[in-house]
């Protein structure tokens, strides 16, 4: 179990680049998301 297993981050500017790949990285280790951005 990883220990970002349940647990929920939030997370902006992630249409691109440092914050696109941090969301997939959390997202592959079970983290919950939020995201947002300026773009869709």
């Amino acid at each position: 179990m990883s220990k970002h297993q349940g647990k929920v981050a939030v997370i902006t500017g992630d249409s691109s680049g440092i914050g696109l790949a941090t969301t997939e990285r959390f997202v592959n280790v079970g983290a919950k998301i939020f995201i947002t951005g300026r773009r869709q």
